[in-house]
């Protein structure tokens, strides 16, 4: 009886949500297809792939396509250059989307808040191989706006494409550049959504403008920052490769500093036939991006379990 009663259970709800879940679907089976399914590829990592035998017909090799990985002496390059990046565009951005769209909350002027909010989110509809070129154009020893200007003032100019010491502020500087206009948005929607009686409340007591910001808007924005920011954790070990390789290209000479895993397997796959190499180090890529969100989500849990994603 209680099987059939929890049976009924489910399929009254299934008439009721009918219309929800069929709205659903849509995205449901484009999960199915595009994330689900291709997992069983990850075979592949433990395998020496070859077009004969197909995929589950090529020789089990263990873990031998690891093994290469971690002895080719560019594991904890390109694993620590991809954590450090993103760190320093989820803080980054992070404080700077939050920035813009406190001043924009606060901008007096209807149409001097739209334009101000079109200039900056206008990057974010820029190509990366857009992106690309006007770094060259700023950055080229010869030609560059940013060398010729050094030019003109007896400073000497600098070598950016052979020196690998400016490209951490320089991909930091872009990637903010570009993606801030989209996260100030959220962060925009969210200040809009705290109540404007606390606002009002806190003038009439003598609050200033910072004491309000403080107090009200940023304890008011504080769950979407934390969800936005375990998310971001989450592909800490994910590389923009459209960023890091229309910005340095196949330049070896900026590799130490700017080489990413995305990048590295990109290379590897362009230059080499054997798959199951690749597959092992985007394996073991999407393993520390699990294990970080574990490890961020069980620690925001730990402070407040509201917060946490699950």
């Amino acid at each position: 009886m209680k099987r059939s009663t929890g049976r009924n259970h489910f399929f009254k709800n299934l008439i009721r949500y009918r219309t929800l879940l069929l709205m659903l679907l849509p995205s449901a089976v484009l999960l199915i297809i595009f994330s689900y399914l291709p997992m069983g590829g990850l075979v592949l990592a433990f395998k020496r792939f070859n077009y004969a035998d197909g995929i589950f017909g090529s020789p089990w090799v263990g873990l031998s396509n690891f093994e290469f990985f971690f002895s080719s002496g560019k594991a904890w390059t390109v694993t620590k250059n991809t954590a450090l990046y993103n760190l320093a565009f989820i803080a980054i951005n992070t404080a700077l989307e939050i920035f813009f769209a406190i001043v924009l909350s606060e901008m007096a002027g209807k149409w001097l808040k739209k334009i101000t909010q079109s200039i900056i989110f206008l990057p974010y509809f820029i190509s990366w191989v857009i992106v690309g070129s006007i770094a060259y154009s700023l950055l080229s020893y010869e030609t560059g706006t940013l060398n010729g200007a050094l030019r003109s003032m007896g400073i000497d100019p600098i070598n950016f494409y052979g020196e690998d010491g400016w490209w951490p502020f320089i991909i930091v500087a872009f990637s903010a550049w570009k993606g801030v206009g989209y996260g100030m948005v959220v962060y925009l929607a969210s200040i809009l959504g705290v109540d404007s009686s606390l606002h009002e409340a806190a003038a009439i007591d003598g609050a200033n403008i910072f004491q309000r910001i403080r107090y009200i808007t940023l304890p008011g924005i504080l769950p979407t920052t934390i969800t936005l920011t375990l998310l971001a954790l989450g592909k800490i070990f994910r590389g923009n490769l459209d960023l890091f390789y229309q910005l340095v290209g196949q330049n070896g000479a900026l590799f130490d500093k700017t080489d990413v895993i995305d990048t590295y397997v990109f290379r590897m796959t362009i230059s080499s036939t054997d798959v199951g190499q690749t597959v092992a180090i985007g394996f073991y890529q999407s393993v520390l991006c699990f294990i970080t969100i574990l490890i961020a989500n069980w620690i925001v849990r730990k402070k407040d379990e509201n917060y946490a994603l699950f």
